[in-house]
C-alpha cells in the first residue's frame, strides 16, 4: 500500500486515451473510499471507472475495449484469473493493479497467479514510515482485525522488511485485549481497602499497637 500503484495505473490508461484507444476501467464495488465512479490515488489523481461486484461482470462491459484497467484486483477473487486470460486471448491489453501480499506478509490471491501469467510486471515500492527505506510490506498498526480492508490510512502503514518484522514482534509481546484495552494480561494484586479486616496475629505474639 502507498506505493503509487494506482497512480501508475492511471498514467498508463491516460496514455492509452491520448492514443485514441478505447479504454474501459474497473474496480471492485467495495472500494468507495473517495468516489464510487472513479479510481482515485492517495495523491488525488483520478479517472472515471465502473464498479463491479464480481470479476465476471468485466466481460459484460469490456467487449469493445482495446485497453482494460483494473484497480484493487486482489478484491475480485480467483475468478479474475480466468477473466484476464479470456480478455488477453481476444487481443486486448489488460492492466491490473493490486497488492501481492496482505498485512500478514502472505500471498494475496489472485495477484500471485496473475504475476505468473503476465507478460510484463512492474513492482512499485513505498517508503518505510519508520526508517525511510524502500518498503514492500503493509504493516497493520492494530493487532486485531480481518485480513485487510480498503484504504485505512489510520490502520496501515508502509514498512521495509526489517521494520515490519520489528513491529510484528512488538505486537506479539504486547497483545491488545479487545474489551479492556489493557496491554498486560498478568493478574494484579488487589489493594487493601479501608475497613478491611486484618489477618490475626499468630498465637503468643503481641503486636506493638496491642500492648
Amino acid at each position: 500500500m502507498y506505493s503509487g500503484k494506482t497512480e501508475e495505473l492511471i498514467r498508463r490508461l491516460r496514455r492509452a486515451q491520448i492514443a485514441r484507444q478505447r479504454v474501459e476501467i474497473f474496480k471492485p464495488i467495495i472500494d468507495d473510499r473517495y468516489a464510487k465512479d472513479h479510481i482515485v490515488s492517495h495523491s488525488d489523481l483520478r479517472i472515471p471507472s465502473r464498479s463491479v461486484k464480481t470479476a465476471k461482470e468485466i466481460l459484460r462491459w469490456a467487449h469493445e475495449a482495446q485497453v482494460i484497467g483494473i484497480d484493487e484486483g486482489q478484491f475480485l477473487g480467483p475468478a479474475l484469473l480466468d477473466v484476464v486470460e479470456r480478455l488477453a486471448r481476444q487481443g486486448k491489453r489488460v492492466i491490473v493493479a493490486g497488492l501481492d501480499q496482505d498485512y500478514m506478509g502472505q500471498p494475496f490471491e489472485p495477484m500471485p497467479q496473475l504475476l505468473a501469467i503476465a507478460e510484463y510486471i512492474t513492482k512499485t515500492l513505498a517508503i518505510c514510515m519508520v526508517c525511510g527505506s524502500p518498503a514492500n510490506r503493509t504493516y497493520r498498526k492494530v493487532a486485531k482485525g480481518g485480513r485487510v480492508v480498503v484504504g485505512g490510512a489510520d490502520l496501515y502503514e508502509a514498512r521495509c522488511r526489517r521494520c515490519y518484522d520489528l513491529g510484528r514482534r512488538a505486537q506479539a509481546m504486547a497483545p491488545i485485549h479487545e474489551f479492556t484495552g489493557e496491554t498486560d494480561a498478568r493478574p494484579q494484586t488487589p489493594r487493601r481497602t479501608a475497613g478491611a479486616r486484618r489477618k490475626p496475629s499468630a498465637p503468643g505474639r503481641v503486636r506493638k499497637q496491642d500492648r
